[in-house]
This record gives C-alpha cells, structure tokens and sequence, in this order.
C-alpha cells in the first residue's frame, strides 16, 4: 500500500494543512464537510452529504464488507504552534489531530478508489467523515441513525497518539477509551459578610466540600476497580474577598473504565452531591450529562488491524496501548457493529512528546502515510473477505 501513497503523499498533506488552517467547531464543520466532498469527487467518486454536516462515500460494488471512520470537527483552544498554516479562526484549533485522521481516512479513499478502477479491490467499502465527536454524547449517534452504519458488518477507526512515534500504532482487545460525562453543579444560598458566615449559607465553603467530597464518596460506592474519576474543571464564585456570594457553579468530567461502572456511578451521583450539600442549607441544582460509553474493541477486528500494520510497516510496528482515560463517540458504533479503534504514532522519534488537545500539539505528518497504509491494507483484507 505504501507504494500508493506515496505518488498522494504531498496532495495529502496539502490537504491535512488546508483544514488545519481553517478549524471548525462542531455541527459547524460546513467548510470542511465542502473540501471533503469536492476531495472525493474530484477523486471520481460519489460522496453522500449526512445532515447539516459530515458525509460518506462507498467504493466497489457488492456488499460492503468494511467501514472506516474519520472524525472532523476541531476545539475551541487557541493555537499555539507559529507553523505557517496555523489556524485562521482565532480561539479553534485542531488540537486533537482530527486533520490528521480525516486526511488518512482520504487517503485510504483514494487509494481504495485506485484499486477499485484497476478491479483489484474485491468488494465494497464505505468511508464515513462523522461531525461533532468533540461534544457529547456525540456526532456518531446522528450518523447511526441516519442508517450510515445499515449494511456495515464491522468498522475501524483511528486516533492520533502524540506519545507514540511516527511508524508505529497501539492496540488492544476490550476497552481502549473510557466512558465520560459533563457535570455542572449550581449552588444558590443566602449570601452575607464573611464575618458573619453563620448568619449565611456559606456557599464558597459548600463548593469547596463538594469538590473534595464527591470524588472521594464515589470511590468508595463503585469498585475501585472500575477506575471512577471525577475532576473538576471549572469552579466559580463570589466578586470579593470579603462578600459570601449567593450563586456559584462547579463543573467537571466523570470518567470509568467500563461501563457497568458508569451505569452505577450515574445513579448515584445525584444523592451524592446532595448528601454533601445539605449541612449547608443551599439549593442544589445538578445538571449530569451523559456523554459515551467505552471503545470497545473486538478481537477479530483489533487483528484485522495488527495483520494490516504488521505487513506494512514491519513486524515490531504494533504495541500494547494503555486504556486512556478519554472519551471518544466512536463507542456508539462499536455498540452497534464489531469494531476497533488503533492509536496512530504521530511523534517524531527522539522529538518532543506532545500532549492531545493542547495548543501547541504539532504531529509528524509522515504518520499520514502510516495511517493511510495501514487503513487501506485493512479495508481490502475486508473486501476480500479475510477476518485478519
């Protein structure tokens, strides 16, 4: 497959900076749902737009016997890397290498597009360019149910790991990701002096008590080995140092490593804040959004990718990957289809390591060639009807 890219290689990562260029946030991907399609036609295929954004595009004839998927929306974080195609649109950047796995996911349409005009490809494959994973609970579950995935026996997918180098990918059977929820919690009490703090419902202080004690409860309800974590992100109170306020607000992540274990802690997380709460006198209103549960990654597809990496970057290309503490809405579809997401190496090796949805993160675009190998050697060993 290598010896396809390469002749691609530089339209590919012309391709890869033009959408760095010009993020977009998600639902909002309009500009990038138009380069994708005019890409693919330009490629003489027959790409489908998916509502408001995104789209598909199926390649050979017959049932289809893979689907790969790309996500394209970026975040709202100010870019920081001074590359001459850094982000236009001051405040959103593609942070989390979302250009990186929608270029891939191209690639591997074009060169499946190649070897379907040779009549070498041997089946159908469907290349799916999903919108909005970066809000929950995610674009994927809007490209389930506009039937993207009817007739699709089995989907893999991809995600760039800045702590792995360039010309290796990480795998692993069962969970790769983890299940995670948003958490706003909205306090409202008599405010007063902070001389007088009993005349008050001290508000600042029940924050505070929520914050260390929601956490910690939890991880004594649910089995620890289940990985509970709550963090907070944001907690906002009071104008002055010497005014108790009347409102204030916290909010945060909950994150588990299966999903039993977010079921269970989702359950009980709202008799948790209130239990801490109530020695304080304060209203409590919690608002629990639920985001995805974990990637889970089939066997029989977690080796359709190791046989596809291993014959096209070498034998000691593949390794281990840790289950990551994020979350990622290709879950969805793993629920619904078997599936397998890989982790692509996108350190330079002996460079710096970066870290995912940081302004400054800067992949090797020579994992484009990587990905793109890896991808379009999987899709035809579907085609083609090989498990592996």
């Amino acid at each position: 497959m290598r010896g396809s890219v390469a002749p691609i290689l530089g339209e590919l990562i012309d391709f890869r900076r033009d959408l760095h260029s010009h993020p977009e946030l998600s639902h909002k991907e309009f500009r990038t749902t138009d380069r994708i399609v005019e890409t693919l036609e330009a490629a003489g295929l027959q790409p489908k737009r998916l509502e408001n954004t995104g789209a598909y595009v199926d390649i050979g004839d017959g049932p289809i016997g893979l689907a790969l998927r790309a996500d394209i929306d970026a975040l709202p974080v100010l870019e920081e890397t001074s590359l001459p195609y850094a982000s236009v649109n001051t405040g959103i950047a593609h942070a989390c290498g979302h250009d990186i796995h929608t270029t891939v996911m191209m690639g591997a349409a074009r060169v499946l597009a190649k070897l379907d005009a040779e009549g070498s490809l041997g089946g159908r494959i469907r290349v799916i360019f999903q919108p909005a994973e970066e809000v929950m609970p995610g674009g994927a579950l809007s490209v389930i149910e506009q039937g993207v995935l009817s007739g699709v026996p089995r989907i893999l997918a991809l995600h760039c790991d800045p702590r792995v180098d360039v010309g290796q990918v990480g795998t692993r059977i069962g969970a790769i990701t983890s299940a995670s929820d948003t958490i706003r919690i909205e306090l409202s009490g008599q405010g007063g002096h902070t001389s007088r703090p009993h005349l008050t419902q001290d508000l600042v202080f029940a924050l505070s008590q929520i914050a260390v004690s929601v956490p910690a409860i939890l991880s004594r309800r649910i089995d620890v080995r289940s990985g509970v974590s709550v963090v907070w992100g944001q907690i906002h109170a009071g104008s002055a140092p010497n005014a108790i306020p009347g409102h204030g607000f916290m909010a945060g992540t909950m994150r588990c490593l299966d999903a039993e274990a977010w079921h269970a802690a989702g359950e009980l997380l709202d008799d948790v804040v209130r239990e801490v709460a109530a020695p304080y006198g304060v209203e409590v209103a919690l608002e629990h959004t639920r985001g995805v549960p974990p990637v889970i990654n089939s066997e029989a597809e977690t080796g359709l990718i190791e046989a596809s990496a291993r014959a096209e970057l070498g034998e000691d290309s593949v390794v281990l990957t840790p289950q990551s503490m994020g979350g990622e809405d290709f879950a969805w579809m793993t629920q619904a289809i078997p599936g397998a997401m890989m982790r692509l190496g996108t350190r330079t090796p002996g460079g710096e390591t970066f870290d995912l949805h940081r302004g400054d993160y800067n992949p090797d675009e020579l994992a484009i060639s990587c990905g793109v190998s890896v991808m379009a050697a999987a899709a035809v060993r579907a085609a083609r009807g090989l498990r592996h």
